[in-house]
């Protein structure tokens, strides 16, 4: 089964949309642009790592980052079972799941990482990670600092973060040592993110929180405070409000996705931290950075190999056999119709299931779809699948207008 993961600050690299700007994708940059009214091209391609660095320019470089790339998947068809992300990250997650329209996921970036430079400058601190430590050692050793120190993230067995004034963080740190510590490495941040330190960043930005609209989640989005999957849109702003000033639970995270049966998680913008976590995390679940344009081939053959796997091995993993969840999308821009053959048999096919249980069934499936088969049109435009499957459910209704790359049919290809 397919999830994505999406990064959080200190993923950015200068020049890292770079390798983007020839690919179709670049236009959510511009689209990006014009929400904030600032050329977010520049800081992707020129800004230099010490503007990047600043957690303002940190957090909407990334997100938009990840925006791309995300875009960029979807083009191919790709569609996640579910999604998660590491702090900053999870505001990409809830885009990616339409919790959140791409204009209010990016100005509750923007207010983010304004507020937390803002709450950073007014009483600052810093990160560190310690390695070959257990939870429980390391939130002993920032009870024995009897400083202003806490547990910031929980990245992985053996790996935590923490974070508090710079007094908290060096005696922290030699508390670290004596329980076992193997190294205590500082984060290169000034502020102490996920802690007590940013609760005036957490009143600024629940204001803004406040002002935008949440829907259900249509992909489970896993959460950062608890590790839970939360399908109710009325309890995301106030997760996003307390993640500010709680811990990241990501090692827990990354075990929920495992659980819910994940095989492959893909991690989608800068860098390749996560996916280095998946490895430490969750060993069993294969991880797949997609960051550059050349990436999305090894996607591709990730997927392939999970699928021949499955096919080959029938059984051996009961409920976690894997599953691809993909998208069929608009070749061109126009007016979505669906193929008639495909509705009269959705049709037919619902109601003979329905006459043979007295009640309507969920999730009846309408048709085996093979390579090639016509899906619907876009105005003149046939609209095809590239892929063999179950067509799950419509993405787009009757005489809709869609863009190019909008998904607007679910495939559900299983190995057999």
């Amino acid at each position: 089964m397919l999830s994505f993961t999406f990064p959080g600050q200190g993923s950015q690299r200068a020049g890292m949309g770079r390798p983007w700007v020839d690919h179709p994708s670049w236009e959510v940059v511009e689209e990006a642009s014009n929400y904030v009214d600032r050329d977010l091209g520049e800081l992707l391609l020129d800004a230099p790592m010490d503007v990047l660095t600043q957690t303002s320019n940190a957090q909407l470089a990334t997100f938009v980052m990840s925006m791309v790339v995300l875009d960029a998947v979807e083009r191919l068809g790709l569609f996640p079972a579910a999604c998660a992300g590491h702090s900053l990250g999870e505001y990409s997650a809830l885009v990616a799941s339409g919790a959140l329209s791409l204009p209010d996921g990016l100005a509750l970036v923007v207010e983010r990482g304004l507020a937390m430079q803002e709450a950073a400058d007014a009483e600052p601190g810093t990160m560190a990670a310690l390695l070959g430590i257990s939870d429980e050692d390391a939130d002993a050793a920032c009870r024995r600092a009897e400083s202003d120190v806490w547990v910031a993230n929980y990245n992985a067995p053996g790996q935590v973060v923490i974070a508090g004034t710079l007094e908290g963080i060096a005696a922290a740190s030699e508390a670290a040592k004596t329980l076992g510590a193997r190294k205590v490495l500082p984060i290169p941040v000034s502020g102490a993110f996920h802690t007590q330190l940013m609760l005036p960043a957490r009143a600024r930005l629940r204001k803004v929180i406040e002002s935008v609209e949440f829907h259900a989640p249509e992909i489970p989005v896993v959460a950062n405070v608890d590790a839970r999957v939360h399908t109710d849109a009325s309890e995301w702003p106030g997760l996003l409000s307390s993640q500010l000033c709680s811990p990241v639970r990501w090692r827990h995270t990354l075990e929920t996705l495992a659980g819910r049966g994940a095989s492959l998680l893909v991690e989608l913008g800068p860098g390749g931290v996560l996916t280095g976590l998946v490895r430490r995390s969750v060993p069993d679940v294969k991880g797949v950075s997609v960051a550059v344009p050349d990436d999305l081939d090894k996607l591709i053959d990730a997927i392939a190999g999970a699928d021949e796997w499955a096919a080959s091995h029938p059984g051996e993993q009961g409920e976690h056999l894997y599953t691809s969840e993909r998208v069929v999308v608009a070749p061109a821009p126009g007016v979505f119709e669906p193929d008639p053959a495909l509705v009269a048999l959705e049709t037919s096919a619902l109601a003979e299931a329905t006459a043979s249980t007295n009640q309507t069934p969920a999730g009846t499936p309408a048709a085996r779809l093979m390579v090639g088969d016509r899906v619907g049109t876009v105005g003149l435009t046939d609209v095809r699948t590239p892929f063999d499957g179950l067509l799950v459910r419509w993405l787009a209704v009757r005489g809709e207008r869609v863009v190019e790359g909008q998904p607007v049919a679910w495939v559900r290809s299983k190995g057999s």
